[in-house]
Parts: structure tokens; C-alpha cells; sequence
């Protein structure tokens, strides 16, 4: 195969195309770790608060920790959230994947994939499914044993993926047996991505099979792509709308629904807000300003700051610009030199996003020091004096520069989707903010989801910097 050059920065996707395929190759460019922006030679873009529903179904997620070290000591953990999805028929294979909103396409390990990487995971056995449909880039189909077949390489950060397309039947709760999905609102034809190659980073670390991209219909290469534009467009949900809940208890799982928001999980109304440029794909809004305990960041002060919800990072991404500054004043001196403390629990100033709601309205995010601050400390020893100062900080991700985005582009991830119940409105382009109702833990209560990698239940000691 004559391979096209690579011109994604950190996520990004590139088509290898049969090479007697007259067709035009497509390329992306993309955007900071998990964000997936296409710009496609030759792909089509696509571009009133509706009333509440209950949505068509809430499909419980597992959580997985997995440690950040830094000199043989864990400094903070990654979190990851994924759910059960089900593909094929007449028996239904059943898969993990993560529900991001920051990608456009579906993929998961493909049975052919024999690499210890992909062994480690569940993997989809296109043999097994008589409702598959083997397929080239176009979507038209091919012989299910052709030698040659269109493939697509995307790369997520530090990891790529390789794979075939096949059009398939997906569901979101087992339909095992039944051939006659075309009337369940949960089940919907699509084109799946099955990966051939996973690389061992980050694959290998994490408990989840695949990546389910819940971004509007232009972040994917066709809008058969689309699982939420697919189940929008053919299905007549009740509501054309997803919501998103982060529990902060491990004994409480976070959610995802369909068809509606969950009224259960929010705690004040819902406040819209639309989506800026929709024509990226991205559930992008625009952003006033950031402040923290009163200041606001001279970043943000020409109005043109943009921030994208995004449910499949952890963290809260910083334009790498204005991190240093935002760092130096989210971080805390804590008296009396512990020798462990959670920094979760240490008071700190709030940071707040405004956010321009419709017609110029402000909605304001405020995310506090139990939701920004990473666990463990930092305690920094003077060598010329001996002396020490216990200092707990933020942790963020810094998001360079993108020809997409641009330089000022801010990442909501886990920490602000924990406080905020957010609820993504794929036919009007918007996103509705509450903070999230948190349900009471209930020990008998039988569990429907699973916690993998959690960390000591104590408190951390702090990490030793010498200067």
C-alpha cells in the first residue's frame, strides 16, 4: 500500500484506499488529545428548547482508574467511563466502549486482530453476524473474502488504530435472537470501523474495547457514521437528545441516556447554551471569560475563547498559553506540613467559565478545589534552608494551538461534567447545563456497573520536590 503522509497533530484519521481505487483519498487534521476533527477532501458537512422526555434508555457505565506515576510514585490517575453496547445478528456480541463526544465514528477490535494488545480486549467476529455487511470507504459493498480492502488509520493522542469497514447493527441493550430490529428505537444500522491493528499505548492500559464518537454529523467522514445522527434521523426518538451524568460516588454508577435527558439526575433547570460552529463537529461553545477568585484571564478578553464538552477527557484542558498563569493561581499553600492530605478536600478559590448562552446570555460554569485539584500534594523542600511548604495545585491538560480550534480553545472533561449534568441537543445545536442531583448510596442496593483500578481509600502523601 502507497501510504498518503499523516497529517494529523495528536488525533486525526487517514483513509488507505485499495490502490486501484480511482476514488479521491481523504485526509484529517486534528485537535488535542481526545478531540477528533476531520477536514475531508470531497465530505459533505452537515449542519425552541424542546420539552422534557424520559429518555428511550440509560445505559449504566463502568469506571477505571488507571495511575499517572512519576519517579516509581503515583502522582494522580486517569479516569476512563464505558458502557455495554451490542452488534451483530441474530446473537448479539456485546462490547465496551466509551461514549465521546469528541470523536465522530465507532471502532472496536476486530476478531482478525491476533496482537496481544487486541487479545486483551473483546473482539468482533464478523463471521458470527449474519446482519454485517462488508463495505469500502464509499459504503458500497464488497466481497466479504475481497484480498484487498479500503482501511482507515486514526490515530487517538498516543495511540492508532487500524481497520476494515462493515455496516452493522448496533444496540444499546441485548436484542439477541431478534432479526426484527427496524422497530426498537434502541437499535440502529451504521458504519463500524473494526481495527485490525491497536497499538499497545494506550490500548493495553485501558478496560475498554472501543471508542462510540457521539460529535454532530460533519466530525465524521459520512454521516452513516453517525450513531447518534443514524438513531436521530431514523428512529423518531422522543427527543433528538443525549445526556450525560458523572457520579462521584463509586457506588453510584454515572450514566448515559438516550432519547431525552434523565430528570433524576439534574438539580436545577437546564440552561442552554448553543453550539459555536457546529460545522467543526464539536459541541464547541463560545466562551466569555475565565476567571478565578475574581480575575479574569487576559486570554479571553477579545471574546474569542471556544470550549468543547468533551466526555472522554479526564481532565480540564488549558490553552497551553495561559496555563502557567491559571496553575500560579489555583494553587494552595497548606499549613502545618502534612504528611498526607487529599487536596480534593483543601479550600481553594472556584473557577468559573462564562459562557455566552442564547441571545447573548451569560451561563456561568463554576467548578471548585473538589473538582479541579489534583489528589496528592506537592511538597517543596529548600535544600539551602531545609525547610519544606506543602503546596496541593490543579491538575489540567494543556491544549496547544490547532488549525482547527485555534489558540484559544479550552477542554470541559470529567471534572466540570461531574458537577454539571449536561444534556447535548443534536437537532438544535445546543447544550443544556444543570448542576448534576446526586443520588443518595444505597448499600443493598445491587450493582449495575463495575470499578476497576480503584485507588487506596486513604489519603495520599505528598510527592518531594527539591530546589
Amino acid at each position: 500500500k502507497a501510504l498518503l503522509p499523516k497529517l494529523y497533530l495528536n488525533h486525526g484519521i487517514l483513509l488507505i484506499l485499495n490502490p486501484s481505487d480511482p476514488a479521491i483519498s481523504m485526509m484529517s487534521l486534528a485537535s488535542a488529545n481526545p478531540l477528533l476533527a476531520l477536514l475531508v477532501f470531497g465530505a459533505a458537512v452537515f449542519s425552541t428548547t424542546p420539552c422534557s422526555a424520559a429518555p428511550v434508555v440509560t445505559v449504566p457505565l463502568d469506571k477505571q482508574y488507571v495511575p499517572v506515576v512519576r519517579n516509581n510514585k503515583i502522582v494522580s490517575y486517569k479516569t476512563a467511563y464505558f458502557g455495554k453496547v451490542f452488534l451483530g445478528l441474530p446473537a448479539q456480541q456485546n462490547f465496551t466502549v466509551v461514549f465521546d463526544t469528541g470523536s465522530g465514528h465507532l471502532f472496536l477490535p476486530s476478531a482478525q486482530c491476533t496482537t496481544e494488545t487486541c487479545m486483551k480486549h473483546s473482539r468482533y467476529n464478523r463471521t458470527a453476524s449474519a446482519s454485517a455487511v462488508d463495505i469500502n470507504h464509499q459504503g458500497h459493498e464488497v466481497a466479504s473474502n475481497a484480498r484487498v480492502r479500503d482501511q482507515v488509520n486514526i490515530a487517538y493522542g498516543t495511540g492508532e488504530v487500524t481497520g476494515a469497514f462493515v455496516r452493522e447493527t448496533i444496540c444499546l441493550s441485548d436484542h439477541s435472537g431478534d432479526m426484527a430490529t427496524e422497530e426498537s428505537k434502541e437499535c440502529v444500522q451504521i458504519r463500524v470501523i473494526t481495527a485490525t491493528e491497536l497499538t499497545k499505548e494506550p490500548f493495553n492500559t485501558f478496560e475498554f474495547d472501543g471508542v462510540l464518537g457521539l460529535g454532530l454529523a460533519s466530525l465524521a467522514v459520512d454521516p452513516e457514521f453517525s450513531f447518534f445522527g443514524q438513531l436521530s434521523k431514523l428512529n423518531s426518538l422522543p427527543e433528538d437528545r443525549f445526556g450525560y451524568f458523572l457520579s462521584r460516588s463509586d457506588a453510584v454508577a454515572s450514566e448515559i441516556s438516550f432519547g431525552g435527558h434523565d430528570a433524576r439526575r439534574v438539580a436545577s433547570e437546564l440552561e442552554w447554551v448553543p453550539v459555536h460552529k457546529p460545522e467543526l463537529g464539536f459541541w464547541q461553545v463560545k466562551v466569555k471569560s475565565v476567571s478565578v477568585a475574581g480575575e479574569a484571564l487576559p486570554l479571553c478578553d477579545d471574546g474569542d475563547c471556544v470550549a468543547i464538552a468533551d466526555t472522554g477527557t479526564s481532565l480540564i484542558g488549558a490553552p497551553r498559553q495561559a496555563a502557567q498563569r491559571l496553575h500560579w493561581l489555583l494553587a494552595r499553600k497548606v499549613p502545618d506540613n502534612p504528611s498526607e492530605i487529599d487536596c480534593r478536600t483543601f479550600p481553594g478559590p472556584d473557577l468559573i467559565f462564562e459562557l455566552e448562552g442564547s441571545d447573548g446570555a451569560s451561563v456561568n460554569i463554576t467548578v471548585g478545589p473538589e473538582d479541579y485539584s489534583r489528589a496528592t500534594a506537592m511538597r517543596v523542600l529548600q535544600s539551602k534552608t531545609n525547610s519544606s511548604q506543602v503546596i496541593c495545585r490543579a491538575s489540567l491538560l494543556p491544549v496547544d494551538e490547532d488549525e482547527v480550534l485555534g489558540p484559544k480553545a479550552w477542554i470541559l472533561g470529567e471534572p466540570v461534567l461531574r458537577k454539571y449534568y449536561t444534556a447535548y441537543d443534536w437537532r438544535e445545536q445546543q447544550i443544556g447545563w444543570a448542576l448534576a442531583a446526586q443520588p443518595a448510596e444505597d448499600a443493598e442496593a445491587v450493582a449495575v456497573h463495575s470499578i476497576y483500578g480503584a485507588p487506596p481509600a486513604e489519603p495520599p502523601t505528598p510527592t518531594q520536590v527539591v530546589v
